[in-house]
């Protein structure tokens, strides 16, 4: 069977491959300790669970308009305007199967064979990719690792060319957990406006931010950069509903009625219980977020201290989401491996850690260490790790 040129192009993602073999390997019988994963360990809570159970007990399980229920949308509004002081009208609001289709549908929304989006590294795995099967043409930014991985204003503007359509900007950021601050987005966005350039901000992460460190979203520094901005969020990693799929977009009438066009000829419309689900997520919060927020925090300051504390591995703290990403260049020299992917692999298949390999994300020098687990697993897993340098560094 012959397949599409789209569908050759396109690299598996990195993080639910290593996930899929580490299950595997726990499947057989190995101690296996996943860091691989990119989800909350936590359950999602019981009211949001209820709330969702109940839409179906009322007989609310038929189909809903593909881009989102009236009231999920108006929940959403007045997220919007209660964390960031945001307006939106129904009409600049997209409900979708989570954010990464949302995402998806609105690149395939904007973009013309050969468009460019600039997309600084390292980067979530399915953006290029994403890029790719909408025709368009991933340029990837350095964002340096003495600057917390960001990219600057005047390295953006040398990139963009006449085809360049959007650039994205995931703050707190997947791998990194870095944060942009708002003189930083400031600067970037003056550039986007100058070049006509549409901003994608990825807000996922936004919920889950560390030492007291403040979110901003870029759509909020001026009416003009709202505009330029099509803002992507969602409940999964928040409220612990990854497997819910609901996330949204928000952004100008025009761009969003396009997304909603695509979406009713994909999928009809998000699972009708879960956007109930994510209504309750927006209107009945309990508390559970912030909870969660702090047991992350106190994982991350623990397992940062140890993890640096390793020969061969140095680390920039993250500020949010759920990662560490360490470069680990050091370390897999002085184990004598040719590359990080060869010292990840055998890390899985002699200790039992599984962990992503940078490449995927376009930081072949660093590995990805979701603290998404316990702190006792966690811990462990750090102690294989520092065993596994040491018996390979003394051979």
């Amino acid at each position: 069977m012959q397949l599409s040129k789209r569908a050759s192009t396109i690299t598996p993602s990195s993080t639910l491959a290593i996930t899929a073999k580490a299950k595997a390997l726990k499947a057989e019988g190995h101690d296996v300790i996943g860091l691989g994963a990119g989800e909350p360990d936590f359950n999602t809570p019981q009211y949001i669970i209820e709330a969702a159970y109940q839409s179906m007990q009322d007989g609310l399980t038929k189909y809903t308009p593909s881009g989102g229920l009236p009231e999920l949308k108006e929940a959403i509004r007045n997220k919007f305007e209660t964390d960031q002081s945001l307006s939106y009208t129904n009409e600049e609001i997209m409900v979708g199967t989570g954010a990464k289709h949302v995402l998806y549908t609105l690149f395939q929304a904007l973009l013309d064979e050969g468009d460019e989006v600039i997309i600084p590294t390292p980067y979530w795995v399915s953006y290029p990719e994403q890029v790719k099967l909408a025709g368009g043409v991933p340029v990837y930014l350095k964002g340096e690792e003495e600057n917390d991985f960001k990219i600057t204003p005047d390295a953006l503007a040398e990139k963009i060319t006449a085809r360049t359509k959007a650039v994205i900007i995931n703050s707190p950021s997947n791998p990194t957990g870095s944060m942009y601050e708002r003189d930083e987005l400031q600067a970037i966005g003056e550039v986007a406006l100058k070049n006509d350039v549409v901003i994608v901000s990825d807000e996922i992460y936004e919920k889950l931010i560390y030492d007291g460190n403040t979110h901003v979203s870029i759509a909020t520094l001026s009416a003009a950069l709202k505009e330029q901005t099509v803002v992507i969020n969602g409940v999964s990693k928040s409220h612990s509903m990854t497997g819910w799929r609901i996330g949204y977009a928000a952004g100008s009438k025009t761009l969003i009625q396009a997304m909603t066009s695509i979406a009713s000829h994909s999928t009809s419309n998000p699972m009708t219980s879960a956007q109930y689900g994510a209504i309750a997520a927006y209107t009945k919060e309990d508390g559970s977020v912030e909870k969660m927020r702090q047991a992350f925090e106190e994982r991350l300051n623990v397992a940062y201290e140890k993890l640096v504390a390793i020969s061969g591995i140095s680390c920039v703290k993250p500020k949010g989401a759920f990662y560490l990403f360490p470069n680990v260049q050091e370390a897999v020299k002085q184990t004598g491996f040719a590359t990080t992917d060869d010292w990840v692999a055998a890390l899985l298949e002699e200790e039992k850690v599984a962990v992503v390999p940078g490449s995927g994300f376009g930081a072949p020098n660093n590995i990805r260490l979701s603290y998404a687990t316990s702190l006792e697993l966690m811990t462990e897993a750090l102690e294989r790790i520092e065993r596994f340098i040491l018996r390979h560094s003394s051979k």
